[in-house]
């Protein structure tokens, strides 16, 4: 089992004594927590686990050691390290690693970044990305030449009044003054505005001379591609939590509802979940890189909505491991949006999408990066209302988290979906990660499973999907071992000679790899399939004359 994570990382003493010391992996390791969100690097626990021998030592002046040669092989990295004693009363090093506030390297030119439990490096153009991202240079805190004196009051009442309604804020922070407020957001500093203050709180004049001011565009295609409707924000005159809610009011899209049958009813659906809109428009809005200009554009299709934001995803962060990455480019806006109670700033809420979306019995959202912009698109009907039941009636009852309601739906669209294919689904490197999305789904009957470890297929019990009407088209994912076997050996009456890559194409894709390999293994073992061949040119054929 892995102990790593995106914020800790395991290295042997060897890597800093002796022999075998390698003070370049150690060099690199702190270069990407510099790079991500800072991290701590555990000397003298090995790989895997969870805590250093019982009766280690640590070398004299072993902290003095690594501060020294961590300050020689890096640029841009602070080391902190310290010596601490485990519960089992073994010694080892925490090395307390700060995130940088410039673009972190070794001295040799390698930059990388955190992702996850692993290393990444930067190279190419991602570097310039790194560069742009890191807060050395920090777009919102510039001073612009606007007096605080000339900033919109109803914008600056506005903005009070919501944080003082708000609940999370302190009411050490909502008892300040207006000019003090203005100042604790980093709105105004030495009597001017700042950018971020311009844009929530400066006249129209003012920010639309930002350039990079949030405008968005909203276009209606018809079923031939072609624009049948547009409504467009370009004037700078609102604010981007103004923009958020003008944005959501002024489409007729996100008024629409259609109707499903609901046993003797029928229930009225929204076309588009208001939180879902939301929360990728405030995605759009907090994350985008305001050093560059360009409108995010709303497009609405007859059967899907695309979201096109500019600039392309912080370095770190990919289509992929959307669900579990966490980086801002815009602390400030973050910290605006989460006090007025607007978005969680913890995370991208991209968790909260897949969760809205997979409840409600529609896809996962298809996420693109482009050459300088990212595409999210989601569709605009509920495709399986039954999984919507299903997924309603197991929360009512168990009060389900988060992650286990998107393990829920995600399998419930599938018939079944191995540990790996599940893995990905989720992008869980780690198979061992599963389980805190698994949860307690298979104590509670809402989940099953069969075979082990990697060769565990997860599934929702028949009777359960029948329970609430869902319907999943019947294949041989889940198929018994010894039915596969019996498969297998007709396959081969037919096809005499054959590699394993011709059987799983005739027997049928949707059969994983892994058990046909188990099944072919064990016929080869007992005697009823001879193996001809190694590796690519292995070939089978039922035991017997030829």
């Amino acid at each position: 089992m892995s102990f790593e994570s995106q914020q800790v990382e395991r290295k042997s003493l060897r890597v800093v004594v002796g022999r075998t010391a390698d003070w370049d992996s150690v060099a690199r390791s702190c270069v990407c927590f510099a790079n991500g969100n800072g991290g701590h690097l555990l000397i003298g626990i090995e790989d895997g686990e969870r805590l250093p021998p019982s009766t280690q030592v640590l070398p004299e002046n072993l902290e003095t050691l690594v501060r020294r040669r961590i300050a020689e092989k890096t640029a841009n990295v602070t080391v902190l390290p310290f010596t601490r004693l485990a519960e089992n009363g073994g010694a080892f090093l925490e090395v307390q690693v700060p995130r940088s506030q410039a673009v972190a390297s070794t001295t040799d030119g390698y930059f990388a970044i955190r992702v996850g439990d692993t290393c990444r490096p930067v190279i190419g153009d991602e570097i310039l990305r790194l560069v742009n991202d890191r807060p050395s240079w920090n777009w919102e805190a510039v001073r612009t030449d606007v007096p605080v004196t000339d900033a919109s009051p109803d914008k600056v009442e506005a903005f009070v009044a919501a944080l003082r309604a708000s609940a999370r804020v302190k009411a050490s922070v909502q008892d300040k003054s207006v000019p003090e407020l203005l100042v604790h957001y980093h709105f105004a500093t030495d009597g001017l505005l700042t950018n971020l203050g311009v844009l929530m709180v400066g006249k129209t004049s003012h920010r639309f001379a930002l350039v990079s001011a949030p405008m968005v565009q909203a276009i209606r295609y018809d079923h031939h591609g072609q624009k049948v409707n547009k409504w467009v924000w370009d004037d700078a005159s609102l604010s981007p939590t103004e923009l958020l809610e003008a944005v959501w009011t002024g489409v007729p899209d996100f008024d629409e509802h259609y109707e499903l049958p609901d046993g003797m009813f029928r229930k009225s659906l929204p076309a588009y979940d208001r939180d879902v809109i939301r929360e990728l428009l405030v995605n759009a809005l907090v994350h985008r890189p305001y050093s560059q200009r360009g409108d995010i554009y709303l497009n609405l299709h007859p059967d899907h909505l695309e979201i096109v934001n500019p600039g392309r995803l912080p370095v770190g962060v990919t289509p992929q491991n959307i669900l579990h990455a966490s980086r801002r480019r815009n602390e400030g806006l973050a910290r605006v949006f989460h006090d007025l109670e607007l978005m969680e700033k913890e995370g991208s809420g991209f968790d909260l999408v897949y969760d809205r979306l997979l409840s409600n019995g529609r896809p996962a959202p298809a996420i693109r990066e482009g050459v300088d912009s990212v595409h999210v698109t989601i569709l605009r009907r509920v495709l399986r209302p039954e999984i919507a039941r299903l997924i309603a009636e197991a929360d009512a009852q168990f009060q389900l988290k988060s992650r286990e309601r998107i393990t829920l739906g995600l399998l419930a669209q599938h018939e079944a979906l191995s540990a790996r294919e599940l893995a990905d689904q989720l992008d869980v490197g780690d198979l061992t990660a599963l389980s805190a999305w698994i949860g307690r789904l298979p104590d509670l009957g809402l989940i099953s499973r069969t075979g082990r470890t990697k060769g565990t297929i997860y599934f929702v019990p028949p009777a359960l999907l029948s329970a609430s009407g869902v319907s999943v088209k019947t294949s041989l994912v889940r198929i018994e071992p010894h039915r596969l076997a019996e498969l297998v050996r007709e396959d081969l009456r037919r096809y005499p000679d054959s590699r394993i890559g011709d059987i799983h194409q005739r027997i049928g894709r949707e059969v994983p790899r892994w058990p046909l390999r188990k099944a072919l293994h064990t016929l080869v073992a007992n005697g009823t399939v001879v193996l001809e061949g190694t590796k690519v040119t292995a070939r089978y054929r039922l035991a017997g004359p030829k």
